[in-house]
Parts: C-alpha cells; structure tokens; sequence
C-alpha cells in the first residue's frame, strides 16, 4: 500500500522547451520563494517528466529559470530514487568516466554518447528549505549531473565531442520538433 500522494498527480503536463530556446542555454536564478508557487511548480515538473517518459527533468525545461529539477531514476543496482533538489549544488562527482548513451526531453528521439562520472553527490534543500542530500551512482549519478547541468544553461550535447557531437546536432538540426 501507497503512503502519501503521488508526485505530479495534482500537476499539470506543461509544454517542454527544445534545444535552441534561450531559457535552456540560461544559467536559472536561485529559488527565494518557498511558498505553494514552488510546490506547484515541482507538481508540474512531475507530471510533465511522467508525461515524456522521462528519468529527470530541470524547471528551465518547461520554461522556468529557476534552479529546481525532480527526478525519478534508477541506479544500476536498480534501486528507484525519487524527489526533487531546489538550489542544488554538485558537490562530489567522481569515481570512473563512463561514457554511455544519454537523451534529453529537450531533445527529443535522440542520444548520444556522453561520458559523466559514476558517482555524484548533490546538496541543496527541498520544497520547504530543509536541506537534502542526494547520492547517486551510475545511471542515476549520470542523471543528477545532467539535470543539474540543466541549470547552468547545458545541455547534454554541450558535453559530447568529435563526431558523435557533430551527428547529433545535425540530427537535431534535421528533426521535426526543430521548426
């Protein structure tokens, strides 16, 4: 049996901004305000990330500069992690470079191979300004430093070189979402 809601279940699908928007190649402000806006907003980013199958998503992918992303991915242990960051800061990201296939909401239909550290560690506070701690190891540490790359105006593409960058981008040039 469930205890408590379910994240984005009060939320509301909202559109995904895509590569090229100015407010993803933004570095998003720090949130001040921790009042029902926030939650809402947090609901929203829920909602819209179960929308698009997603594993994670930053506000500045709905349009929002703020620095706030939620998250709902597994580790390569499978274990879920679940929750939200407001104002994170990456801490620790170590460990070994893997380089794996990585896709983004704002991107979508397409990956490429993105090499992140296995092991990452992100602080900031929750809805309510109560610190938290995340610890995340493979896929899910690859999920923390995407999203919180997000928040400094990245996007995975900004991380990959070579040809790989080079196919990616022309895939996205080339794609129908890019009018």
């Amino acid at each position: 049996m469930r205890h408590g809601t379910i994240p984005g279940a009060s939320g509301r699908v909202r559109p995904l901004t895509l590569l090229g928007d100015p407010v993803l190649h933004a570095a998003c402000e720090d949130v001040t305000d921790f009042g029902p806006e926030l939650a809402g907003l947090v609901e929203d980013m829920f909602a819209t990330m179960y929308a698009a199958r997603g594993v994670g998503l930053a506000a500045n992918q709905i349009g929002v500069g703020l620095r706030v992303f939620v998250y709902d991915c597994e580790d390569d242990d499978d274990v879920r992690h679940l929750g939200h960051v407001v104002n994170p800061t990456l801490v620790e990201a170590d460990g070994v470079t893997v380089r794996g296939p990585e896709g983004c909401l704002s991107l979508p239909g397409l990956e490429a191979g993105t090499t992140r550290f296995d092991h990452a560690v992100v602080e900031g506070v929750d809805l309510r300004g109560e610190p938290v701690q995340v610890h995340g190891t493979g896929w899910f540490a690859r999920c923390l430093q995407h999203e919180y790359d997000h928040l400094g105006g990245g996007v995975y593409t900004d991380r990959v070189t070579g040809w790989r960058r080079r196919r990616v981008l022309r895939a996205a040039a080339r794609a129908p979402w890019n009018v």
